[in-house]
């Protein structure tokens, strides 16, 4: 088969020739960068023969049961139905045999073979795990009155899930695990400000193993119910050669560009966050191609290896497949998955188009070109191909939810049918239409000779890869089903694409190797069931010790304690306590995961933050403090000394790990400064937004503002910036960010006003208002209490109706309102209300000129400097 014309890439005029000193650079072997994926995601062990076999087999078997468990048979069938506890205890046991059978011990461990130690506690540990399944009707039957043979396997199954936590998670999660189970024991004598009463052995064990308060809590519950799907999703489209489309696609629209391969590893990066939730296997995926082109066209060693991790951690951030913490949202937060992409991703789009300007300044800087074309399509087709390439999973979004939406609405039930059929006439016609093109092959990127992919071509060869995210797009947004069931269905049809295309594009092309090409089909169905088991093993353990944590929390009471020492330390200040839970998030993920700092982190300090804010008059959405959480457990993968990602972008790109940890940390800043904007600005989570024109300003100057942060913190606009204009610049981009902050100055954004009238105003509030309220009440301790509060009324109707939507039953007295009664699990409950408490005030909007007219005077001055620096640059600066 005859690929894409081949072109010989030269260094451009004003490109930095790579010199011998860093080409001599000790190279880390495409083996070990392979090697250290392994070691931090799937398994540094690669055994042979019927060893293999077996765990092929476990692997393979645990995709299947998970697709079991997701899918509507068990219920049509009635058979194998299980409940969250048991079905957590299976997903924990084969984690854990997993785990034992392909992480070794130690670095001098073998990596050929597992020694017979390994079996033992593997499966050991695995019993210990399954022990809430075999025995469930039995432990049901003694809730609280745990046997010695209950006590035995708890405390067993602590001991293996903490060593087998060592291994695949790495030793500071599982000593920060100790840390908690011995606060337990040893509440009693602690400080006085942190002290507890203790608990017994029977209670701790029967807490932490034997209920689901512990590890086999909400945490693994999102592991075994939504994440592994997704996560099987990825390894499936990327086994199918998805990765491989994303890759050639952004480099053959951005590669001529200055700076190209550098763009087309952010944009490459992005749709590959599709595919993989973990930021070291991303980084190779792409950066094994994309590191040596950009050193090639002239970035220095250190920078292309940061552009591409800074570009892969934030691949955990893009809709609608986002790390695992997403889903974990939707159970501690109490909104649905849809919400959680609608609220992501608005910071997700300004993170990446920052990080495209970062990598154009750095060209500009440099001077540098991209790679040549051979044949220069119109300026049309580059344009309309430019915008599909950085958008394109939104503007998919935007197809499946619009443009065929109206099925939904047209069919009711009949559309599932209806879409189906319209996705196999559409795969296979874009099976037919794709053998008129060569098919991609992934090209050495060390060699002298490189393929630029032209890019109508490249484009169109892998077109069906888009209908698996389609089918995704439609069950979740259109269909509104469960993120779960959403996923198996997506997940059944790629399997059908990856069992069927191999032959079929065979027979479209004319070949006769039909059969083997169908053989290869089910090979690689096999292999991607495999990849998707191996690749959630760390997941699993790293969310079950977390449950550790969370059930202490919830034994004990630390997080009520811990409030009180973060009000204290912070002096009520709601930005110091921000900070604050940045630095924990940053110095937490060092050794932690991102899923289970998310839930550490927003276990302890998100009711902290919320409770904070209401006091001093902000009242923080629940979602704005986890996305918050969220954002810093992904920076925390980029934060140096510790971060496998930059290691091996390092090793990739032949450098120095530290100078590339640092400086994709500075790169990544632009996504620190969005939580903090986001908190105080929640219309940048697309919150509070009532009207089209509003969206579309608040979207155009959200993206100018994160350009113009990054010409700031990279001292560079149109050319270099003087310090002066540097500081102007991050007021401008501060004023884009949070034009209210200027407008609140000068007219008051509420005037309060007494309860007397608030059932009224429930009636009268419009569809999905929310009405502000001050309450007093007690804390736990006693302590009176007074806070903002949000209340929102859903659907219009009698007052008493939208309260009971929101599980909250009001009695007027007088001059305030009683909480009578707040329904257990009920949205009121997650926000925060409490019975007993006392509505004694709203707050009502004042008439003011809208928060936008600030931006702009921001505007006139960002002006003012583009003409300082374009005369500048006609006097001879660089640009």
């Amino acid at each position: 088969m005859v690929g894409p014309s081949f072109i010989r890439v030269v260094v451009p005029d004003g490109g930095r020739a790579v010199s011998e000193k860093e080409v001599d650079k000790p190279e880390m072997t495409d083996e070990e960068i392979r090697q250290m994926v392994a070691e931090s995601d799937t398994g540094g062990r690669r055994p042979s023969g019927v060893v293999a076999k077996i765990i092929m087999g476990v692997a393979l078997a645990w995709s299947l049961f998970q697709l079991w468990i997701a899918s509507p048979l068990p219920f049509s069938l009635g058979f194998f139905v299980l409940n969250d506890t048991e079905s957590r205890a299976i997903h924990l046991a084969v984690a854990m045999f997993l785990g034992y059978m392909l992480f070794p011990p130690l670095k001098t461990s073998p990596r050929a073979w597992i020694p017979v130690q390994d079996w033992v506690i593997g499966l050991l540990g695995a019993f210990c795990a399954a022990y809430l399944y075999i025995f469930y009707v039995q432990l049901a039957g003694r809730p609280g009155q745990p046997t010695t043979l209950d006590l035995v396997v708890a405390a067993g199954g602590l001991v293996f899930l903490l060593e087998v936590t060592r291994r695949v998670v790495g030793l500071p999660m599982a000593i920060m695990a100790i840390l908690f189970i011995g606060y337990i024991f040893l509440g009693p004598y602690m400080p006085d400000m942190i002290a507890h009463k203790g608990a017994s052995f029977s209670k701790a064990m029967s807490h932490l193993w034997l209920s689901t308060e512990g590890v086999f809590g909400v945490a693994l519950g999102v592991s075994s119910g939504f994440v592994f799907l997704y996560v099987l999703f990825g390894a499936l489209l990327d086994t199918g050669g998805a990765g491989n489309y994303f890759i050639k696609s952004a480099l053959s629209l951005l590669g001529h560009m200055r700076g190209g391969p550098a763009k087309a590893a952010v944009v490459s990066s992005g749709l590959t966050g599709l595919i993989s939730g973990s930021s070291i296997a991303n980084v190779v995926t792409v950066g094994t191609f994309t590191i040596p082109l950009m050193k090639r066209v002239g970035y220095k060693p250190h920078v292309a290896g940061a552009v591409e991790t800074a570009a892969s951690v934030d691949g955990q951030i893009m809709p609608p497949v986002m790390g695992a913490a997403a889903f974990l949202m939707v159970e501690y937060v109490g909104i649905p998955y849809t919400q959680i992409i609608k609220h992501a991703a608005l910071p997700a789009i300004m993170s990446y188009i920052a990080l495209f300007y970062i990598v154009h300044l750095e060209a500009c800087k440099a001077n540098l070109k991209g790679i040549p074309r051979e044949v220069v399509p119109p300026l049309m087709n580059r344009l309309v191909n430019f915008v599909m390439t950085i958008s394109g999973v939104v503007i998919l979004a935007n197809i499946v939810y619009f443009g065929l939406g109206w099925i939904k609405n047209l069919a009711g039930p009949a559309s599932v049918y209806i879409i189906a059929v319209l996705m196999l006439i559409a795969y296979i016609a874009l099976l037919r239409y794709e053998a008129r093109y060569p098919e991609l092959h992934m090209e050495d990127p060390n060699s002298p000779i490189l393929t630029l992919p032209q890019p109508g071509p490249t484009l169109k060869s892998g077109l069906h890869f888009l209908l698996p995210v389609a089918a995704l797009i439609w069950n979740l947004m259109v269909e509104e089903l469960s993120p779960a069931l959403s996923a198996f269905w997506a997940t059944v049809f790629l399997m059908f694409i990856l069992v069927t295309q191999r032959p079929l594009s065979a027979f479209f092309r004319g070949r006769e190797d039909i059969r083997a090409q169908a053989d290869q089909g089910f090979a690689d169905l096999k292999i991607g069931l495999t990849a998707g088991a191996r690749n959630m093993i760390g997941v699993a353990i790293a969310t079950s010790t977390a449950g550790i944590i969370v059930g202490t929390v919830t034994l004990t009471g630390i997080g009520l304690v811990l409030a009180e020492v973060v009000e204290l330390i912070s002096a009520g200040n709601l930005l110091l306590m921000l900070v604050m839970v940045a630095v924990a998030s940053l110095i937490l993920g060092m050794g932690v995961p991102t899923t289970a700092n998310y839930i550490i982190v927003s276990s302890l300090m998100a009711p902290v933050v919320v409770e904070l804010g209401a006091q001093s008059g902000l009242i923080v959405p629940l979602i704005a403090i986890h996305m918050f959480v969220f954002y810093f457990g992904i920076m925390a993968d980029v934060t140096p000394p510790v971060g496998l990602a930059a290691y091996a972008a390092a090793g990739i790109a032949k450098t120095d790990p530290l100078l590339t940890g640092f400086t994709a940390f500075w790169y990544s800043i632009r996504t620190s400064v969005l939580p903090f904007m986001f908190i105080y600005n929640t219309q940048l989570l697309l919150i509070g937004i009532n009207s089209v024109p509003e969206f579309i300003i608040v979207v155009v100057f959200a993206v100018i503002a994160s350009l113009v942060f990054v010409a700031a913190s990279q001292h560079w606009f149109l050319t270099r910036n003087t310090w002066p204009e540097t500081i102007v610049l991050l007021l401008i981009a501060f004023s884009l960010f949070r034009p209210n902050f200027w407008m609140d100055m000068v007219y008051p954004p509420y005037s309060r006003v007494a309860a007397t009238d608030l059932m009224q105003l429930i009636e009268k509030s419009p569809a999905n208002e929310s009405l502000r309220v001050w309450v007093e009440g007690e804390d736990i301790n006693g302590k009176p209490v007074k806070k903002g509060m949000l209340l929102p009324l859903g659907e219009p109707g009698p007052a008493t109706k939208r309260l009971d939507g929101f599980g909250l039953r009001l009695l007027p007295q007088g001059e305030q309102v009683d909480v009578l009664l707040v329904k257990f699990r009920s949205k009121a409950e997650k926000a925060g209300f409490q019975q007993g408490q006392k509505i004694i005030a709203m707050e009502v909007p004042n008439p003011r000129p809208a928060p936008e007219w600030m931006i702009l005077p921001a505007l006139a001055v960002l002006s003012v400097i583009v003409v300082l620096q374009r005369r500048r640059i006609a006097k001879g600066a660089p640009s």
